[in-house]
């Protein structure tokens, strides 16, 4: 029986409709789409403009609503976390890094994690190598070599309209599917051909 993967994407946006969410959800099916050829893949797609209330007036973690609680519960789990967020006054949004402070200090180590973002003009680009990728290496996390970024002009009414940036998503999903697969197999494997 092959082994059950958990990919959990989580959408920093604020609003609905999002090209944020719009964008993650694009590379949550690509990714399961590639590994679903390999594994059972379990999806979830966490968006804070649905369950972001629940999180702004708790200052600590047992405070938390229910929703909030299994969304937490989800992230610590995934075998692959996707996030993403829009640009916001140079950095993510607000609401997105204070989900991540209830997110256990430890859950994260060596948990791949893909990075995603959108902004106004490809200006805003350098936000996943300045702001995504010290935030997760905090975590210990295993951010994948290639991010995802796309600009307001890689849509069109709330759709991907970018032969660009589909070859973009394609190329992190190609890159990242050899890390997360080596972290599917339990670590005994490695040791016992040592």
């Amino acid at each position: 029986m092959s082994p059950t993967v958990s990919l959990v994407a989580v959408s920093g946006s604020l609003h609905s409709p999002s090209k944020t969410t719009v964008l993650i959800t694009e590379i949550l099916n690509s990714f399961a789409e590639a590994l679903g050829e390999h594994v059972e893949v379990e999806t979830r797609l966490i968006e804070l403009s649905d369950v972001g209330r629940e999180f702004s007036g708790a200052l600590r973690r047992d405070e938390l609503g229910p929703a909030a609680q299994e969304a937490v519960r989800q992230i610590e789990s995934a075998t692959l976390l996707i996030i993403a967020s829009p640009v916001y006054r140079a950095s993510f949004t607000g609401l997105f890094k204070h989900v991540f402070d209830f997110v256990g200090q430890y859950a994260l180590i060596d948990k791949p994690v893909l990075l995603a973002a959108t902004g106004g003009s490809d200006r805003h680009a350098l936000i996943i190598e300045h702001q995504f990728r010290p935030l997760f290496s905090f975590f210990q996390a295993i951010t994948l070599p290639i991010g995802v970024y796309a600009s307001d002009t890689d849509f069109v009414d709330y759709r991907i309209d970018s032969q660009a940036l589909r070859d973009r998503i394609d190329q992190a999903i190609g890159r990242g599917l050899p890390v997360v697969i080596s972290r599917m197999v339990p670590v005994s494997e490695y040791v016992s051909t040592w």
